[in-house]
């Protein structure tokens, strides 16, 4: 910014005798700086864009770096005891002992535990791999949210023409006395009926763009490339993206689950203690020795519960995955349905309807100009035709609504 008002001062100085070209160069380098930072991007650019600005995902791979850092936590030994004892415990004199004690799990704790670290890792990216799913989806319907708005604002700027005309040809008529005033004050009011309609429609937009910055999380302004078919690429397949992200999701959480309760009943083995100790006798010193023990847990039934609680979480995950893919299966056929509707109702539109809208008001243009129609047929008309592109809009709008739900269709995980 620094180095455009650089260049405008230079302008300034430079031209002095040419005030009008300077403003001519001072409006063209603003009108490059605003297209410059309004750039239009693609689709699958935005969605890029979105998966690496998203704050969500930056938490879920932060709980991946979490889960990871804590695989360390595997080993986890007891603290170090070290323990002083001073008086005549030997004889009469005051004598010193210091000893050390460390106990060590046994067994399969350490791995068990690492394992459970391992699964949790897992986990956090089955997760980060569903809401990536959502945010995909989220980002598309706004993208198209925005083209539509952009459809529906080139209606108006067609319609817009098509009634300025409509208003001379009225003005003509009245001049010519063909007509009467009541044309010529018709045609004004919907005139300024549209140009009301339009900065409707700009502040619809902004809506819109703002929404699609509020998933791409950015400050910059996130402008869709206008020239993308307003019409949404839906690509059918077998394979339901959306069912192996929830199998996967409820197979790692069960994964998860049975290592937990491997964990549980590994903490019931015994610890070997370890330890050595330095005393005098009798004043005299050194006297040293070396300790060995075990920590028995006679009252197992805690992690006998635990492990057993972690086993049913595996039954509750397993009946969890049973119902939602049961719930996705028929939200896929309610989700068809809708779009085979809307696709049947598009298909009308693109094959005959909007040809017929363009018939119509090219036919009734022509008849009003050459006064073979009366001013109120030609109303009647044009309004039948705007009805129809009204309406193809629409349908188009929905079209795309249904087909990017059946494309991703919603994932239970809980």
């Amino acid at each position: 910014m620094k180095k455009l008002l650089y260049n405008l001062r230079t302008i300034n100085f430079a031209n002095i005798a040419h005030p009008l070209r300077t403003l001519r160069l001072i409006a063209f380098l603003l009108a490059s700086t605003i297209t410059s930072a309004q750039a239009k991007i693609s689709l699958e650019r935005t969605i890029e864009l979105a998966k690496s600005n998203n704050i969500d995902l930056k938490i879920v791979d932060k709980e991946i770096e979490k889960q990871t850092v804590l695989k360390k936590t595997a080993f986890q030994p007891d603290p170090l005891q070290v323990q002083y004892q001073g008086g005549q415990f030997n004889s009469v004199d005051f004598d010193h002992n210091v000893s050390v004690q460390q106990f060590f799990p046994l067994g399969n704790v350490t791995k068990a535990n690492r394992q459970l670290q391992e699964e949790l890792a897992k986990l956090a990216e089955k997760r980060k791999a569903l809401s990536s799913y959502e945010l995909e989806k989220a980002v598309t319907l706004a993208y198209y949210q925005y083209l539509y708005g952009i459809s529906i604002q080139k209606l108006n700027s067609e319609l817009n023409e098509i009634y300025t005309k409509f208003l001379k040809n009225a003005e003509l008529r009245f001049k010519t006395g063909e007509s009467g005033n009541i044309e010529v004050i018709s045609a004004k009011a919907k005139v300024k009926e549209i140009e009301t309609q339009k900065e409707q429609l700009n502040y619809d937009l902004a809506i819109y763009q703002k929404q699609l910055q509020f998933f791409v999380q950015t400050t910059e302004n996130i402008i869709p490339d206008e020239t993308t078919s307003l019409k949404y690429a839906f690509i059918e397949s077998q394979d339901s993206k959306a069912e192996s992200l929830m199998t996967d999701f409820y197979q790692q959480q069960i994964s998860v689950y049975q290592k937990e309760s491997g964990t549980h009943k590994a903490a019931r083995t015994p610890k070997l203690g370890l330890g050595y100790f330095a005393q005098t006798i009798n004043t005299e010193s050194l006297f040293q020795g070396f300790t060995a023990g075990l920590q028995i847990p006679l009252f197992g039934g805690v992690n006998t519960a635990k492990a057993k609680a972690s086993e049913i979480s595996i039954s509750q995950s397993q009946l969890a995955l049973d119902k939602n893919k049961i719930i996705l299966n028929l939200q896929k056929e309610e989700l068809q349905n809708n779009f085979q509707k809307q696709q049947k109702n598009l298909d009308y539109y693109q094959n005959e309807g909007l040809q017929y809208a363009n018939q119509i008001i090219d036919t009734a243009q022509k008849s009003y100009a050459n006064g073979d129609m009366s001013y109120w047929s030609y109303i009647s008309f044009l309004n039948q035709a705007i009805d129809i592109k009204k309406q193809f809009a629409e349908a188009t709008h929905s079209y795309n609504q249904s087909a990017i739900e059946l494309q991703f269709p919603t994932i239970k995980n809980n």
